[in-house]
């Protein structure tokens, strides 16, 4: 069921009890969480928090977690059967926020065991009732009282025994046609995966409706949302409407300052901006060479693109010097006519949408992060690959990072940022000219080989989703046939010994990032008999054994064609 009213349908009912929070491996999740940490902080509501990464994760932590009758799940949950995969007791009530489509639709018609804290999108499409669920206890009983009158003298009993067949067979007949119909309209409903409203969007109209909300909160919600725009999870339109919402909140909220600490300078700000990776933080030069955006533009892993990138540079008026330092040493006049010289160059270099807007975040008077810069820094903190370092002490980091006292750790992810990017682009340039992409007929493939890689990192999921979308754009980017627009793409990447892990994702040319994949998987597997584990909540990720992969592709180029 849905609860449209967040403050009386979820938040008043967690006065006075203590809660478990089921935390997803994101960071618009993690945004979320800390959002409503803030909310549960101020009213003394007890809580516990649970990182999870998948299924069995949730399943797993569930059962070994001391039962309480409240459970709030974030950016996990929503689109499995969470009464049935989770077998809880009679009691325990699901709050479910989370921004993975489509919605289980068990969830949605549960009656009160689990609460969907949203409204019904418009595109969403559910299902009606009566199309998915039936009660054929009704039918069971007249079947037992026409069982029931045998010994009817008027009718002869081969009559009765034919009257009996036809009506048990025309049953039988109904039914199989309902299911014929029900089974195809959950394939339309499901058949696509793909992302809804950001779920720490969702808390922070919470926190405004409580009157508890700041600009640090108003932060916390602009990096969430940003997350589903840098992560290609939405498209931009979704971005602008829900930018402009927390626009209007920035504005009512900037005068203020934190009470805490009347001397500090917090503020946000919706400004022009360049679709260039960390180059606040890191020089003119790189930060062109290894935005996915300009590097695809501008074909910089061939020689002529490099040329391309150098001329670019010139016609701005930017020594070379000057564009291989850190942009905070550069001439103060570079640096302010930045922007503007870039956006003058766009036309005349293909780089049309190289400008933009977006939220920026200013701590004192030096520190300054655009959010897509905080995005970089928290996915590599969240799925760091430093010995020593475990998933939930990464998951703690970048929980951390989001704290202004911590604000040294989001530097430190920043910097790390920086070589998981300029790997992310050796990957590619490697990629395209050694031409390792191939056509599978409906869909493109790339096998990533044991030590191709030299970066575990890249070969995590969040890092896996953003390399795949980097490949597939320059791999359009460089090829001379049309038809490489509209053909979707399959990495397939070791996770670990004899296992390999699956991305696909859908084609530059669709402009909407729903994705057919999970479905796709779900029915190769199924067809060709090849055991596959999808345990993370996006199902466009899936698990099976390398010896499997050959026959499964063949299976997929079957279901897909």
């Amino acid at each position: 069921m849905y609860i449209q009213d967040l403050k009386s349908g979820f938040y008043d009912l967690l006065i006075g009890k203590r809660v478990i929070i089921f935390v997803n491996y994101d960071v618009d999740a993690i945004c979320a969480f800390k959002i409503l940490h803030d909310l549960l902080k101020y009213d003394e509501i007890l809580y516990t928090m649970v990182p999870v990464q998948g299924v069995s994760d949730l399943k797993r932590e569930f059962e070994e977690t001391p039962n309480e009758n409240v459970v709030i799940l974030i950016n996990c949950g929503g689109s499995i059967d969470i009464v049935d995969e989770l077998q809880p007791h009679p009691d325990v009530v699901f709050f479910v926020v989370d921004s993975h489509r489509p919605t289980d639709v068990c969830n949605i018609y549960s009656q009160s065991q689990v609460r969907l804290l949203r409204k019904v999108e418009d595109d969403e499409n559910v299902p009606d009732f009566d199309d998915i669920f039936r009660d054929d206890e009704g039918e069971s009983e007249d079947s037992a009282n026409s069982s029931g009158s045998e010994g009817d003298e008027e009718e002869g009993r081969h009559e009765k025994r034919a009257r009996k067949t036809e009506e048990a067979i025309m049953k039988r007949r109904d039914k199989r046609l309902w299911e014929e119909k029900r089974n195809r309209i959950v394939f339309e409903y499901s058949q696509f995966s793909y992302y809804g409203r950001s779920s720490s969007a969702i808390m922070f109209e919470l926190a405004w409706k409580l009157t508890k909300d700041n600009l640090e909160i108003l932060w916390w919600a602009v990096v969430g949302v940003t997350e589903q725009l840098v992560l290609d999870k939405i498209e931009s339109h979704q971005f602008i409407l829900e930018a402009g919402a927390l626009q209007t909140h920035m504005l009512r909220l900037s005068h203020q300052l934190d009470p805490e600490d009347p001397g500090s300078i917090f503020k946000v700000t919706f400004e022009k901006d360049l679709q260039l990776s960390l180059y606040r933080h890191w020089s003119v030069e790189s930060s062109l060479f290894n935005t996915r955006f300009t590097a695809c533009k501008l074909k910089i892993w061939s020689l002529n693109g490099e040329r391309r990138l150098q001329q670019l540079l010139a016609d701005m008026g930017i020594p070379l010097a000057q564009s291989k330092q850190k942009f905070c040493a550069m001439d103060l006049q570079l640096r302010q006519e930045f922007c503007e010289k870039m956006e003058s160059q766009a036309e005349k270099y293909g780089l049309d949408g190289v400008g933009c807007e977006s939220f920026t975040l200013q701590y004192g008077y030096r520190q300054r992060y655009s959010a897509s810069d905080v995005i970089y820094s928290l996915v590599t903190l969240l799925e760091s690959t430093e010995p020593g370092k475990t998933p939930k002490v990464n998951f703690m980091d970048t929980l951390d990072a989001l704290t202004r006292a911590k604000c040294k750790l989001l530097d430190e992810g920043i910097e790390r940022s920086k070589d998981l990017l300029t790997h992310m682009f050796q990957f590619v340039r490697n990629t395209i000219t050694m031409g390792l992409i191939h056509s599978a007929g409906p869909f493109l493939f790339l096998t990533v080989q044991e030590g191709l890689i030299d970066y575990n990192q890249l070969l995590k999921p969040h890092c896996l989703g953003m390399l795949t979308r980097f490949v597939l754009e320059a791999y359009v980017a460089s090829s001379k046939s049309r038809r490489s627009a509209s053909q979707p793409l399959i990495i397939s990447a070791p996770y670990m010994e004899g296992i390999r892990l699956l991305l696909g994702i859908p084609p530059i040319k669709e402009e909407s990032p729903r994705n057919f994949f999970g479905k796709a998987f779900e029915n190769a597997a199924e067809k060709s008999q090849i055991e596959a584990y999808s345990d993370l909540f996006d199902t466009s990720y899936i698990l099976i054994k390398a010896e499997d992969q050959e026959r499964f592709f063949d299976a997929l180029i079957d279901v897909l064609k």
